[in-house]
């Protein structure tokens, strides 16, 4: 079976890369995803494969049954979004929508749940169970497609006892793979504060009370507070943003900040929003003004279970060779698949993407990153023999 799958990969590439291309060229943002996801669709209905479009939208849900199809049921997801970023690189398949491009690597996971799609259809009569196809929206974007779907029952009608998604890694060498069981990825929450002072001009101290200052104090009081807390549980407490809109001579009514929270504990992230609160609130009054503290609750902690992944990391040794399966870290980035692996046991593993001899090497998120598509071939055997090996466990 594994060289039937490396064999039906190896055929499929070319098509493969002409629609990570065709979705590279294409992208749309988190929740606007009507053209991808009719791509997505022509695609299946070219393999035969029977769909349900429309799930939040632009969501896709597909079934490959085989052989006693109730046996066992393994879902594997794609997500299909989008950046909000201008595209710098200079190819063929260039972003032709101005200001959205496929920087996080959707376009990859998408075109190569399609080629899975594509393979394991092909081998349904030789294998027992059903693979659940889900191309996901909105992972970029609160409240994340991932927790949509899930409320919409992508994960009812049958019922997976597992899933699987792979992430692209571009400081990882292509021909390589990446697993970590456990706890991997922070949970993600985003910040938005009102400081409230008393605006004036900047000639008379007496007449105002800066509120610019009073962020600043805020702000060190938090990262003081939460960078003691690093040392018992991994914590990322970091704004981005400061609004002030005053002048050279003027002090405004309010300053805005905006920022962001992540951790690994999802009991001390219920602690944390409260003492964050509190604290940022304290601060104000003492200095003559007043905070609206408010926290808009994201992703939750992203744990892979234990035995799913110690077995995926084996058969991803059988299938590349031990040296190419490597260890990973604990990440504070965050992803929506955390919903998913809150629900079942699930996996999310990472597909070496990078090559440092063809200058392949901006990171996710950057106007320049781009993919060795050889990664493709990788990316599309690796989780059709990951699905095949669950479905026998």
């Amino acid at each position: 079976m594994k060289q039937k799958i490396k064999s039906l990969t190896k055929n499929s590439l070319s098509e493969i890369i002409v629609i990570r291309r065709h979705l590279h060229a294409n992208p749309e943002l988190s929740f606007e995803e009507y053209n991808t996801s009719d791509y997505i669709a022509s695609k299946l209905k070219e393999y035969n494969i029977p769909f349900k479009q429309g799930m939040v939208k632009t969501g896709i849900v597909a079934l490959i049954e085989g052989n006693n199809p109730s046996k066992k049921i393994v879902a594997l997801r794609g997500d299909m979004d989008a950046l909000p970023i201008i595209e710098k690189n200079i190819c063929d398949y260039r972003s032709k929508n101005e200001g959205v491009m496929h920087a996080c690597g959707h376009d990859v996971h998408s075109a190569s749940l399609l080629g899975v799609a594509k393979i394991l259809n092909e081998l349904k009569n030789e294998f027992e169970g059903t693979i659940k196809l889900i191309f996901q929206p909105g992972e970029e974007k609160l409240p994340g497609g991932a927790s949509l779907m899930i409320k919409e029952g992508v994960l009812n009608d049958p019922k997976p006892g597992s899933i699987f998604a792979q992430h692209v890694f571009p400081s990882m060498e292509v021909g390589k793979v990446g697993f970590k069981s456990g706890m991997y990825m922070a949970s993600t929450d985003e910040i938005y504060v009102t400081v409230n002072g008393i605006g004036g001009h900047a000639a008379m101290p007496s007449e105002y009370n800066n509120p610019l200052l009073i962020a600043s104090a805020i702000m060190m009081e938090l990262n003081e507070a939460f960078m003691k807390k690093v040392q018992k549980t991994p914590t990322v407490l970091a704004f981005g943003k400061i609004i002030g809109n005053g002048a050279t001579n003027v002090i405004p009514q309010e300053v805005k900040l905006e920022g962001t929270f992540r951790t690994m504990d999802e009991v001390w992230r219920k602690e944390a929003h409260i003492k964050m609160k509190m604290l940022a609130e304290s601060v104000a009054k003492k200095m003559g003004g007043s905070c609206d503290f408010n926290i808009e609750h994201g992703y939750p902690v992203l744990v892979n279970d234990e035995t799913v992944t110690n077995n995926a990391r084996i058969a991803a040794e059988e299938y590349l060779g031990k040296e190419n399966v490597e260890e990973l870290s604990l990440r504070m980035t965050a992803e929506d698949f955390a919903f998913y692996s809150q629900e079942l046991p699930a996996c999310f593993y990472r597909l070496g993407t990078g090559n440092i001899s063809k200058g392949i090497t901006s990171g996710v998120h950057t106007a320049t990153f781009d993919i060795d598509e050889q990664a493709l071939e990788i990316g599309v055997g690796l989780m059709a023999w990951l699905a095949l090996n669950e479905l026998k466990s």
